[in-house]
């Protein structure tokens, strides 16, 4: 599998294995065996990954939206909680299935490679 091929996996939240089955049951729960291929899926675990991703990601994004809109207009304080709070909450959400995903994906095929190259 090709590091591309791990990508799209895991930005689709299919199966790191076959890239055909959903990956998770519910929003985030990983699904013990993948519904297509029967792949172990049990043991896979992106751990805090995906959250310290986000952080970064929504931190600049939202920071830097406010920085340009405080500067540029000049808004009260109730008006930078109403635009920001909602967006960070929306993008946090959004992003968290597929950076998870990836994550799990790309662990999934590097172990693959790993015992590969072992044997």
């Amino acid at each position: 599998m090709s590091e591309v091929g791990a990508i799209s996996k895991g930005l689709r939240c299919r199966c790191p294995a076959c890239g055909e089955g959903p990956l998770f049951e519910g929003f985030l729960h990983v699904r013990q065996v993948c519904k297509s291929c029967g792949a172990d899926l049990s043991g896979q675990d992106s751990g805090d990954g995906p959250v310290a991703f986000i952080v970064l990601i929504v931190g600049a994004v939202v920071v830097s939206l406010a920085l340009v809109v405080e500067v540029r207009y000049g808004p009260p304080v109730w008006l930078h909680l109403l635009l920001w709070l909602p967006l960070t909450i929306v993008l946090t959400l959004a992003l968290m299935r597929p950076l998870k995903s990836l994550l799990i994906a790309l662990q999934y095929k590097h172990r693959r490679d790993d015992f590969s190259e072992g044997a």
